[in-house]
């Protein structure tokens, strides 16, 4: 009787995992066998183990991330060239964070930036960081949304507490006046604080004629790049290769990729 009520204690304090772990030694005999101290310790594992992978599960949610990305899977074999092995461990272990630098990816299109972008996003997160992955454009629509809708300082500091923000596809276009602002308020708020990381197909060195104001420019680029490590990638397109390995394409005398299925709709009729 008295072990029911520990366990409704348990629940009611919100140690889940803990009750499941105290229920399982009171059904098996063998931890009989250890000690006051040992069987404690075997509780208190399985709770702080239940929670450090809903912590996970909660950041990983968070973070935003489209693919199924991580360090571990890269392919050191593939033609991209000007990835360092040495320096993406190094990076993996984090310390870039804690040390609130900043992680320029810089390349052609298809060469995997995004990709590894959400890789270190993940790593981050199995480190305990918060994280979260968005595209330049639709992190500028955001902010006009909540420009528009009273939330924009709320959106301000919520991206300013994030530990690791990955910035996708930054340099497509010029940026606008509001842009330009708006970028140099999320940037201004991390500096020193929070690590930034962008992907982008544009060169460092063409970063301030892009952004447009001068002044402006210089406090945006002073604030990421100064305190960035930059790899700079080279190399043909992942996808390009990867279609090539899939549908055999080499120049056009091959079959072309199957159509895509018909939608329950039906095909589109002509105006």
């Amino acid at each position: 009787m008295l072990a029911h009520a520990t366990v409704d204690k348990l629940s009611a304090l919100h140690l889940p995992a803990f009750a499941e772990a105290f229920q399982r030694q009171l059904g098996n005999p063998e931890f009989a066998e250890l000690s006051f101290e040992d069987r404690v310790g075997v509780l208190v594992d399985a709770e702080w183990t239940h929670r450090e992978h809903r912590k996970l599960r909660r950041l990983l949610r968070q973070a935003n991330l489209r693919r199924q990305a991580s360090l571990e899977d890269i392919d050191w074999h593939s033609p991209r060239r000007g990835l360092d092995k040495a320096l993406v461990q190094s990076l993996a272990t984090g310390a870039w964070i804690a040390q609130h630098r900043n992680l320029l990816l810089i390349g052609p299109t298809g060469i995997g930036k995004s990709w590894l972008g959400e890789a270190f996003a993940e790593r981050a997160c199995r480190a305990g960081y918060s994280a979260y992955c968005v595209r330049a454009s639709r992190l500028f629509h955001e902010l006009h949304v909540a420009r528009g809708d009273g939330s924009y300082l709320r959106t301000l500091a919520r991206l300013a507490k994030t530990d690791l923000l990955v910035i996708d596809d930054w340099g497509l276009a010029a940026l606008t006046s509001a842009e330009r602002h708006d970028l140099l308020e999320v940037v201004e708020d991390r500096t020193e604080r929070a690590s930034t990381l962008i992907t982008s197909q544009v060169p460092v060195t063409a970063w301030h004629e892009l952004i447009g104001e001068p002044t402006i420019a210089d406090s945006i680029c002073d604030r990421l790049i100064h305190t960035a490590y930059v790899i700079a990638l080279s190399g043909p397109s992942l996808r390009e290769a990867r279609a090539k390995a899939q549908y055999g394409r080499d120049g056009g005398d091959a079959e072309p990729p199957p159509p895509l299925a018909a939608t329950p709709s039906g095909p589109r009729k002509r105006p």
